[in-house]
């Protein structure tokens, strides 16, 4: 008996609930078996929307949002 006959006939045993428990656990085991996409950065994932973000642009918004923080905690 090989591994795949083995498996489906403890699999046949089990009750629904339990047989659904162990698809998770097989769809996770898949899940982190499968070679990753590298993740892309923010210019990269909106070059597709001809948006043209500069250096100056993200210091501008950067020194908007942050300029009144506090700069040390008394």
């Amino acid at each position: 008996m090989n591994i795949e006959q083995a498996v489906l006939e403890k699999l046949r045993q089990l009750p629904v609930d339990k047989q659904q428990e162990l698809l998770d656990f097989v769809e996770f085991l898949y899940q982190k078996m499968m070679v990753k996409s590298p993740l892309r950065s923010v210019r990269g994932l909106c070059a597709d929307l001809k948006v043209d973000i500069t250096e100056a642009d993200i210091a501008e918004a950067r020194k908007e949002m942050w300029g009144n923080f506090p700069r040390e905690i008394v």
